[in-house]
């Protein structure tokens, strides 16, 4: 950093608060920006968890703060320019308080990350090849015609045709499921044990997307990598998560496995989500149900609930999603974040939402 010398690495080891830690905890994780117009609340006390060989979906619409969350994980937001509180424990260190030369030595090795756009995120004066042989070669003591047989094979692992001969081709060479083939390639060179995917299928085609996951997941299996996959597309965390977080402006308002938040979800925002995504196993409805209104400000955050001006539940039967802020229940195995009584939702699900889905 400008020549001056880096802060020594310091290791923090967790609390040990159970039998078997969590592989990745975050707890209470708050990321802000300062700005000219007010603060940014990009994300506003976020706590999950999440184990070695398990797929987590974070899904929520822009700006709900889901690629906050994944770059704060690997320590790529500037410091001078973003307050940052909470922790996030990794395999036993934390992260938040840690330096970012400790953070640094962990990406790539410890934890990688598969990026939205392939295309801006990899460099375009070098050959794919040079760039995942880079990437080997800063945790690895292997020659350069080493790294280069590994990066051939893991591009044939990844499904690039004729990878001896493309290893040596420049990203725009590559098409766009290519590409991201490539940065599947780049980030499991190290065979990290947490794999974030911010976005993996982006502007793909259908055909190419199917094949892109189907890569993740036999990936995940052979290395026992821990998954985060971060979208708003609800078909890709049906196709791939064990476990749903729904974050609305920041926070977390649903969280369970797949099979419990696609069968009975509890919360208005997650209803209004699966209500717009369109399905092919049941009769074609005129039109999909979009939810009204438009996300918040994350600088003028309504007060309460967040998601109270959209949500046509909020004046019932006086609870106060104007001036309470919901929590949800650490702990449980499936909650909401929500005001409506549960016996209310469950009427509510049962009697309007299911029939629509």
């Amino acid at each position: 950093m400008n020549g001056q010398p880096r802060p020594a690495a310091t290791v923090t080891v967790a609390p040990r608060l159970m039998d078997e830690p969590r592989f990745l905890d975050v707890r209470e994780l708050r990321v802000q920006f300062p700005t000219d117009d007010g603060v940014v609340k990009a994300v506003d006390g976020l706590s999950f968890q999440l184990d070695r060989g398990k797929t987590l979906g974070i899904v929520g619409e822009s700006g709900s703060g889901k690629s906050v969350t994944s770059l704060s994980v690997m320590g790529l937001h500037k410091r001078e320019s973003v307050r940052m509180s909470g922790e996030i424990w990794l395999d036993g260190q934390e992260l938040v308080s840690a330096s970012s030369e400790t953070v640094r030595q962990l990406r790539g090795r410890k934890m990688a990350m598969i990026f939205q756009d392939p295309l801006s995120s990899m460099h375009p004066f070098y050959t794919v090849g040079q760039q995942i042989v880079e990437a080997y070669r800063i945790y690895t003591n292997v020659n350069k015609r080493q790294a280069r047989r590994h990066a051939i094979d893991l591009l044939d692992r990844v499904g690039i045709p004729r990878p001896d001969r493309r290893v040596d081709d420049y990203p725009h060479q590559f098409s766009g499921g290519m590409r991201q083939r490539a940065m599947i390639a780049m980030a499991l060179v190290n065979n990290p044990e947490l794999l974030i995917a911010d976005e993996p299928t982006t502007a793909l085609d259908v055909t190419v997307q199917a094949q892109i996951l189907d890569l993740i997941r036999d990936l995940q299996e052979e290395f026992g990598s821990a998954v985060v996959i971060i979208t708003h597309d609800l078909g890709v965390v049906a196709e791939l998560a064990d476990e749903i977080l729904v974050m609305y402006a920041g926070k977390a308002v649903e969280h369970g496995s797949a099979m419990e938040l696609f069968q009975r979800p509890e919360h208005p925002y997650t209803w209004g989500l699966l209500g717009s995504m369109p399905r092919l196993d049941h009769p074609v409805r005129e039109r999909l149900v979009p939810i009204r209104g438009t996300p918040p400000s994350l600088i003028h955050v309504p007060p309460g609930c967040a998601f109270h001006p959209r949500c046509p539940y909020a004046d019932r039967d006086g609870i106060p999603c104007r001036t309470v802020v919901p929590t949800l229940d650490e702990g449980e195995l499936h909650g909401a974040a929500c005001h409506l009584p549960p016996r209310a939702r469950s009427r509510i699900l049962v009697d309007e939402i299911l029939p629509q889905l």
